[in-house]
């Protein structure tokens, strides 16, 4: 059997203090942080899931539809906010990088140059067009925010509208737009006038798609109901809903109907909602929209995630909310 021997005249080798990295003679230790001596190992993090209803602003959203795409918003019921709809939208358009000519289809009383802060820079209408007084890209007035925005105007506020006019006018004014040296527009976006007497009748007639504004309450959905029968009527079958002044304090003290009760009693797909903002106010006397404002208001936001939906032909699910418990006086006993 062999056995080792030292060396004559060679010193005894002393392990050293610190051992080079090169060489171990023990296994390493595992780090405690990473695998504690417990058997059972950490469960990862969950992680919440981003609702549905929240925008990719990733990206650009991805037009559907052949263009241009013309789109009436319409209500039946005055003073539920079509105009402020029409020039929000039209401008978060305009932002998405879309051309946007927006025709005020209300021809005594318009307001859409007010919304948007060009009454001063309206100098032709649409009926000096029809007259040849002016030339289409006289009576567009371009925005100075965003050029691929414009407006035309059918006529100006104290003007006397001719008994010619009518839908076949404004269809040809639709056909001129599409037919124009500049481009054919993205959208083509018509502000109808309350009611559904002719002024209706004309400002329906060249579209395809329709914009239905409602408030929750009960008046404006009984005119809304018959809004819908008359668009389906004239053959425009892609109608969206947009409930317009929500208030969920109300809804959770059951004094204003929910957007989802608005949806089962109208049957539309629902294209968004907006809440209660006072900022509207504000946005209007200065001529500013809202999907301007910096930082953005709630009231901003739902517009240009209705817009964004328009785009794609999407729609929104509209959630139940819930209701406040009503407390008696035992509650305060803990009751």
């Amino acid at each position: 059997m062999l056995s080792l021997h030292r060396l004559p005249g060679v010193p005894t080798a002393k392990p050293p203090l610190f051992p080079s990295t090169s060489t171990f003679t023990h296994p390493p230790r595992r780090p405690t942080f990473l695998f504690p001596q417990s058997k059972t190992l950490p469960k990862p993090p969950k992680f919440h899931k981003s609702p549905t209803a929240l925008l990719q602003w990733n990206r650009k959203p991805q037009l559907s539809g052949e263009t241009p795409r013309v789109v009436v918003v319409t209500s039946g019921k005055g003073g539920v906010g079509k105009t402020t709809t029409t020039a929000n939208i039209g401008l978060s358009l305009a932002r998405l990088d879309f051309s946007v000519v927006a025709i005020d289809a209300d021809v005594g009383l318009r307001n859409l140059d007010l919304l948007l802060g060009l009454e001063n820079r309206v100098n032709y209408t649409a009926l000096e067009v029809l007259n040849g007084d002016c030339r289409l890209d006289q009576a567009l007035v371009r925005d100075k925010r965003w050029s691929n925005f414009e407006l035309l105007c059918i006529s100006k506020p104290r003007s006397k509208l001719p008994l010619g006019f009518g839908g076949k006018a404004l269809i040809w004014l639709v056909d001129a737009l599409k037919s124009r040296t500049e481009g054919c527009p993205d959208f083509i976006l018509i502000d109808c006038p309350a009611g559904i007497d002719a002024g209706f009748i004309t400002a329906i007639t060249p579209a395809n798609e329709a914009i239905l504004i409602t408030t929750p309450d009960i008046t404006a959905l009984r005119d809304a109901d018959r809004v819908t029968g008359l668009l389906e009527c004239d053959g425009i079958r892609d109608i969206k809903m947009i409930v317009n002044r929500v208030r969920t304090d109300m809804i959770k003290g059951e004094d204003m109907m929910s957007v989802l009760d608005v949806q089962e009693m109208l049957g539309l797909p629902l294209l968004g909602a907006i809440p209660e903002d006072s900022e509207v106010i504000r946005s209007t006397n200065r001529g500013y929209p809202l999907v301007l404002n910096k930082p953005p208001t709630l009231a901003g936001l739902a517009f240009e995630q209705a817009a964004w939906r328009l785009v794609e032909q999407d729609t929104m699910q509209a959630v139940m909310v819930e209701e406040e418990p009503k407390r008696g006086f035992f509650s305060f006993f803990g009751g």
